[in-house]
């Protein structure tokens, strides 16, 4: 008897339910796919365009038309310069890790004729936080790097505290705001490494991560898996039938 019942073919009830389960999940699965597969292409995309904004010609980093206009999907890493005037009495120090280690970023406003451009000059350890302990430049000066959008809020689990002057992440205006600085640009500008003096610049991040194929990948052969088990629920009814 016992042998008879395992072997009874599944009702057509049940295999409605099992069909129907397994094609809602093949299909939510093989969406996940294309899915991926638009953001591979968005992503691609993506480090092209930065690539080609790297390696241009550099713009006008204190043109105010810039500032009114700064769209960060369009504009982040663009290459550009400003020439202006160091004001070190007012740099914020941003916690950072970098491939330096654990340090801190040195924003430092640049005053042009059209107003205030944050520049990060690049990364000091916690030994060289202390402006006494590196060079300040002085006068006019021209700097060239690329263009950042704005960070605002703070760091995971760790937000900015103006009034205790700690910053764990880039936020222009929350920084203007702290520092009084009117008017700024929208935007920072990532310093190029110009000496082996700290602080150390030209360490902006330009690699991203593109595994949205093996995700695409992943989802498909799921799907594939789901319609493959349906197929040998299937085949098993009808041995036993």
């Amino acid at each position: 008897m016992t042998d008879q019942a395992e072997r009874r073919p599944r009702s057509p009830r049940a295999l409605l339910i099992i069909g129907t389960i397994a094609l809602l999940g093949a299909l939510g699965f093989a969406a996940l796919g294309v899915w991926q597969l638009e953001r591979l292409a968005w992503k691609t995309a993506l480090i092209a365009a930065v690539d080609e904004r790297v390696h241009a010609a550099p713009i006008d980093a204190g043109n105010p038309a810039l500032w009114t206009s700064f769209d960060p999907d369009a504009d982040e890493y663009r290459h550009a310069s400003v020439t202006g005037r160091f004001d070190n009495t007012r740099e914020t120090l941003v916690q950072a890790v970098t491939a330096y280690g654990g340090g801190f970023w040195v924003l430092t406003p640049l005053v042009t004729p059209n107003g205030t451009v944050l520049v990060n000059r690049g990364f000091v350890p916690p030994d060289h936080r202390d402006p006494s302990t590196r060079d300040a430049p002085q006068g006019n000066v021209t700097i060239t790097g690329l263009l950042r959008a704005s960070e605002p809020g703070g760091a995971f689990l760790r937000n900015n505290d103006p009034a205790s002057d700690r910053w764990f992440s880039r936020d222009v205006t929350a920084i203007a705001t702290a520092k009084n600085l009117s008017p700024t640009a929208p935007f920072f500008l990532d310093a190029e490494r110009d000496s082996d003096a700290y602080p150390i610049g030209g360490l902006t991040v330009l690699t991203f991560s593109n595994n949205h194929l093996i995700y695409a990948l992943t989802w498909f052969a799921l799907s594939a898996m789901l319609i493959a088990a349906f197929g040998y629920v299937l085949w098993d009814r009808r041995g036993r039938a």
